[in-house]
């Protein structure tokens, strides 16, 4: 008698659960399968689910997947910089170089979404054939609407918005207050050094966002476009004289061991600048600025960098 009411009590249960069970399979078939279609630089993608095997060439992208919490499968690791040391382990594949996927790997990985930018771009098409594939190349003309945009689009794909508007909400914040700083700061010069050479960057370059976006006025005009600057002189430096110099140091960044922007800096010109004279050369981190260039934790460093360098 007791085990035929346990028996009816099973039953009663199974009766009301397996409804709602069943129906909440299908909201969950239905969230997965909605599609997500992309535009990217290189073309248009469709997405039916959100992808679990993701293959990325892009630090940037990696940096922004890292703190939306959605994990890779492969990733180039002959160079991973030090804030995400942690994808150097083991289970993460190791899927060729910056600029040469190692195709073989990756077929071997089956991935289900491939991610790839400037460096790895030229190599869009046989990576499309391997799997679906975007290209978050970016636009340095429109350095942080291109990197608000590259954060929602992954953040659309692995279903992560409200965590990903969140962080973007921050950094505005972030950047509203160091413009502020920036427009009343006077002229700015950025210089890349690189086997004792020197460039300097100006507006639309790969560091022009520090005028265009945080409101510091160009030291100097005329300047060519280039991922390494418009060569100049230590005299160019004196003769432009910026109320700021903020320096990025290749050789650091790459660890090429040719010595430090510091030592090669520390000369009788660059001494009698402005600049030097009030303790404003600010030497920025080189991984951040040269390496990921952007993403969603190294763009607010790079932020309260240039903060914090005003505020000296």
């Amino acid at each position: 008698m007791i085990e035929s009411k346990e028996a009816n009590e099973k039953m009663r249960i199974h009766k009301i659960l397996v409804p709602w069970l069943a129906l909440l399979l299908g909201w969950s078939q239905l969230a997965s399968a909605a599609p997500v279609v992309i535009e990217h630089q290189q073309g248009q993608l469709r997405l039916d689910a959100v992808p679990t095997r993701v293959v990325t060439f892009d630090l940037a992208a990696l940096d922004i997947l890292d703190q939306l919490g959605v994990e890779v499968i492969g990733l180039p690791k002959d160079f991973i910089p030090e804030p995400l040391a942690h994808y150097r382990g083991d289970q993460y594949a190791h899927v060729g170089s910056l600029f040469e996927p190692d195709f073989e790997a990756i077929a071997a990985l089956r991935p289900d979404l491939i991610i790839i930018s400037g460096r790895a771009a030229p190599a869009y098409r046989q990576l499309s054939r391997l799997a679906p594939t975007i290209d978050l190349t970016q636009d340095l003309n429109h350095f942080m609407r291109d990197m608000r945009a590259h954060t929602r689009t992954l953040a659309r794909i692995f279903d992560r918005e409200e965590a990903a508007e969140a962080y973007l909400a921050e950094l505005d914040a972030n950047l509203a207050a160091t413009r502020a700083l920036g427009e009343e700061a006077g002229s700015a010069l950025v210089i890349l050094t690189s086997g004792g050479r020197v460039s300097a960057y100006g507006t639309g370059s790969r560091t022009g966002w520090i005028y265009d976006e945080l409101g510091l006025r160009p030291a100097a005009g005329h300047l060519k476009q280039g991922t390494h600057g418009d060569p100049v002189s230590f005299e160019f430096i004196v003769q432009t004289d910026p109320d700021y110099l903020f320096v990025l140091d290749r050789d650091t960044a790459i660890q090429s061991g040719q010595g430090s922007a510091r030592a090669l800096l520390d000369n009788d010109l660059i001494r009698q600048t402005r600049a030097w004279r009030e303790d404003r050369v600010i030497y920025l981190n080189p991984v951040d600025w040269y390496i990921l260039v952007y993403g969603l934790q190294a763009t607010p460093r790079m932020i309260e960098e240039v903060r914090q360098g005003l505020t000296r």
